[in-house]
């Protein structure tokens, strides 16, 4: 099972809550994953469409728990490639089907007695704060998908259209969280890359268990990244000691073979015949072999006056070419 899939296999199991909360959801099951089925005079039907078995459970228990209907449960064979059965919830009853669209809000009748559709969420669906987090829950079960954390972080819910996606937006954006919007093939997704904003939104939702899954994930992916970076900082540090002591090796040798050691000054005639003896020595360690020992600057200020002789000697030779 995927991560995504037993993220919403651990939502489906909640209990159903209040009836405040059980509206919420269905609104938002309505929102993303229901169709309304015109039936003349001005009656309507609707059905709920899903390819997981546990969202369609889960559907059927609100409709059963809110309104007492015995909704109609259909399966089809997926006709693409991945041959997945759609589970269709059902309410064909034009009453009962009117009554849960407009307690959903989703239809309203104007002054002139006309059926509009509501295009945002109604506010009083989401007042309370367990509403909130229910009807951020269905949308995530309707039309949502989280990335297995060990690969990338990555969350996103699908919706049908920008304002309604806006809307949802706002509703994540009163936890505090920033959610971003990319319209994809027609449809408009809401994404978090952000570990931190994932794991809070699994949180609101209340996927606790996947909470802490993927926390620990994240506790183990700090500890090799802060590890490597480590070993990346030590590597390259030791590199760049390496090189620097190649570097001063040839220097001394090249002024040993051009003028002798025995022209320069003590001090620096001094670290330079250390530096040829004890060749992977560091610059503190070949401080401590002086008399009286000095520190590393100090070896690293004589050993940049030998690179400058050096360098002259060169230059020297190049203009007596």
């Amino acid at each position: 099972m995927s991560f995504s899939s037993s993220v919403k296999s651990e939502l489906c199991s909640m209990p159903l809550g209040d009836d405040c909360c059980m509206m919420a959801e269905l609104a938002a099951f309505l929102r993303i994953n229901g169709t309304m089925l015109f039936m003349g005079n001005n009656e309507v039907g609707l059905y709920f469409s899903t390819e997981s078995a546990s969202v369609a459970r889960r559907i059927f228990k609100l409709l059963k728990g809110r309104y007492k209907v015995q909704p109609e449960i259909l399966i089809r064979k997926n006709r693409r490639l991945n041959k997945k059965n759609v589970y269709m919830i059902a309410v064909l009853n034009p009453s009962e089907a009117r009554a849960l669209l407009e307690d959903a809000h989703v239809l309203y009748s104007d002054k002139m007695g006309n059926t509009n559709i509501y295009a945002g969420i109604y506010p009083a669906l989401v007042e309370n704060e367990c509403c909130k987090r229910a009807y951020l829950r269905a949308t995530f079960l309707g039309g949502g998908y989280i990335s297995d954390p060990e690969r990338n972080y990555h969350l996103e819910m699908v919706t049908h259209d920008l304002q309604y996606a806006q809307s949802l937006s706002n509703l994540v954006g009163r936890f505090g969280m920033q959610v971003k919007i990319m319209e994809r093939k027609g449809k408009h997704v809401l994404y978090f890359k952000e570990g931190e904003y994932i794991a809070n939104f699994l949180n609101i939702i209340g996927a606790h268990q996947a909470l802490l899954e993927l926390e620990n994930i994240r506790a183990c992916k700090d500890m090799r990244n802060n590890i490597n970076r480590i070993v990346n900082c030590e590597t390259a540090n030791l590199s760049k000691t390496v090189n620097a002591a190649i570097r001063q090796i040839e220097n001394i040798e090249y002024i040993h073979q051009s003028i002798g050691l025995n022209k320069l000054p003590p001090q620096l005639r001094e670290i330079a015949e250390l530096r040829l003896m004890y060749r992977d020595a560091s610059l503190k360690e070949l401080g401590s072999m002086l008399v009286p020992p000095i520190g590393k600057s100090g070896v690293n200020h004589r050993l940049r006056k030998l690179d400058e002789i050096a360098d002259a000697l060169r230059e020297k030779k190049k203009g007596e070419i």
